[in-house]
């Protein structure tokens, strides 16, 4: 049995925020089954800080302020010690705001790399430059990609990572088409029958979730996929799923959380995943191990700090604090994890890692 009692005194409350509707929705079992797994692994040791840890879970699906409502409200108990997820980065800004640095906020999505962040922000998802930037320029070096197509969901993140691809692309029309959709859209026949499309040797698409494997499937159906290759940084084992086989040909998508058997703790990790939830469980995609990383980065940083106060991390980051998790070693540069990347090519409903990008 674990060394905790009963008393609230001996809890840590951790606020997991992941979206149960919309079309990030697509994600939340997967997430949820990681979450699981990690707290099972935190509670079976010494906790946090011999603390017992429980979570509780917000729907970020809704709109950011509706988000940061809840979460404020919560925070106000005083018994809430932290706060993770993967959601939009919309959402992060509210919930930052709503936060206000009072506890360490670990965001396990790609993030657009802004430099504002507000106390507590910790960005352990993909900065630009370690994600669709160096996958962009592997495309163009292996495939000789020159010209370009972007989509992207109209929020934070597409915007602004597609403003850093701009800037990172030598020929300053390499884009020959860009289009912004909102949130859920059923239907991306505009930009498939737009002329410019036909220019392009390969697409961007910076969308969430859902969104994402419609469009792989209203693409194929045009017969492009054959010879316009498509990245996504937002697609995990659930949008294949859902995109369905013949959606995912020619398409490649960086991350660094792949759980590939040959990669550390991979094999060993879905094991205890099988274990934990049995065969019928929801997928062990890479957007669930993030999560399932966000929980063990709040450990390894509580463990490596001795507090998790945001004063007490933030100042055991400028001096480079170092801390363990189940995948290795990890640091933060600034409030941006320092992590490896990859890019891998859809095969079927899974992944194939084929190059280490950075």
């Amino acid at each position: 049995m674990p060394p905790f009692g009963e008393s609230p005194d001996g809890i840590i409350e951790i606020l997991d925020i992941v979206p149960r509707q919309g079309p990030g929705g697509i994600v939340a079992p997967s997430c949820d089954a990681a979450i699981s797994l990690a707290v099972h692994e935190i509670n079976s040791g010494s906790g946090i800080l011999g603390r017992e840890i429980r979570t509780t879970h917000i729907d970020g699906g809704r709109s950011p302020r509706e988000i940061a409502d809840e979460v404020g409200a919560l925070l106000a108990t005083g018994m809430v010690h932290a706060i993770t997820g993967w959601h939009t980065s919309a959402v992060r800004r509210a919930v930052a705001e709503a936060n206000g640095g009072r506890v360490p906020y670990i965001y396990a999505t790609a993030n657009e790399g802004l430099t504002d962040e507000l106390p507590g922000v910790l960005l352990l998802g993909e900065h630009p430059a370690g994600h669709i930037l160096p996958a962009v320029r592997w495309l163009e070096r292996e495939y000789g990609i020159r010209r370009w197509a972007l989509i992207g969901n109209d929020y934070i993140w597409p915007r602004e990572t597609a403003r850093a691809i701009h800037t990172s692309l030598a020929d300053p029309n390499a884009i020959v088409l860009q289009q912004f959709v909102p949130l859920g859209s059923p239907d991306f026949g505009s930009f498939l029958a737009e002329p410019a499309l036909d220019r392009a040797e390969a697409v961007i698409i910076l969308m969430v979730g859902n969104d994402v494997s419609r469009f792989n499937r209203q693409f194929a159906a045009t017969g492009r996929a054959a010879t316009q290759l498509r990245v996504s940084p937002s697609a995990d084992e659930n949008v294949l799923l859902a995109g369905g086989p013949g959606a995912n040909h020619n398409l490649y998508v960086p991350s660094s959380f792949f759980l590939d058997d040959d990669l550390v703790d991979g094999a060993e990790r879905k094991a205890r995943y099988r274990r934990r939830h049995g065969s019928f469980a929801p997928a062990l995609t890479s957007f669930g191990n993030a999560t399932y990383e966000a929980i063990h980065t709040l450990r390894g940083l509580a463990e490596a700090v001795g507090s998790l106060e945001v004063p007490s991390i933030h100042r055991a980051l400028l001096d480079g604090v170092r801390y363990e998790t189940p995948g290795g070693v990890r640091g933060f540069r600034g409030n941006q994890v320092i992590q490896p990347g990859y890019i891998a090519r859809a095969n079927g409903v899974d992944f194939d890692i084929i190059a280490r990008i950075c």
